[in-house]
């Protein structure tokens, strides 16, 4: 698959790149990419909620009323979960909510995302650029040239240039990774992929494996 090179003025540069069928190409694994998001999403969760229990409540233990007599339920201390400040019953406790994906399938979801993307046309392969200075009015003058200030936008680069992450870095639309970032959930969660030259050899080797 052939797909013309832009510059950073949105402008074709007249040279086209051959892009691996293997990777853009194929039939979307929609459920390698739920898991995958998945995982991802399961990933960012610090797992630290906790409620206290009747055993970790601070309070007296003195059986409140006498067991018969009273015409009402029976009840011991007031650390019970039903009286109010008592106790939670099955409390949320800390736990990891990570879980393993083989090696294989995550490289079947990052390649069906790129493909969905290609199919989409929303995939965009530019000539490498870098900034002077981190300057987000730099960046931005890029993304109104491909037509991206209004969307979510995902850049790819061949290698970490610090200026062109910082001057991103501020835009809440977008977002820069290197080839060995890419995640199938900002793939999937950017509107617009924008591909560096570059970075086409480090996406399709970590991904034809």
């Amino acid at each position: 698959m052939k797909v013309a090179v832009l510059d950073i003025n949105g402008k074709e540069t007249g040279r086209k790149v051959e892009l691996s069928d293997a990777v853009f190409a194929i039939e979307p694994n929609e459920h390698a990419v739920y898991l995958d998001v998945k995982q991802y999403l399961a990933n960012q969760r610090q797992g630290t909620h906790k409620s206290k229990e009747r055993a970790e409540i601070v309070g007296s233990t003195r059986k409140i009323k006498k067991q018969k007599g009273t015409g009402t339920a029976r009840a011991g201390s007031i650390k019970s979960p039903i009286f109010r400040g008592g106790g939670r019953v099955f409390g949320p406790r800390p736990r990891n909510y990570n879980f393993k994906l083989n090696k294989k399938l995550k490289r079947l979801a990052r390649k069906s995302a790129l493909s969905q993307k290609a199919k989409e046309n929303n995939l965009v392969v530019i000539e490498d650029f870098n900034f002077e200075a981190p300057k987000t009015k730099d960046f931005v003058k890029v993304l109104s040239a491909l037509g991206l200030e209004n969307k979510k936008s995902l850049f790819v680069l061949g290698s970490s240039d610090n200026n062109v992450y910082l001057s991103s870095r501020n835009l809440e639309r977008s977002q820069v990774v290197t080839n060995s970032e890419l995640s199938t959930y900002g793939i999937i969660n950017a509107n617009n992929v924008v591909l560096t030259e570059s970075s086409l050899e480090g996406i399709e080797s970590n991904l034809s494996k």
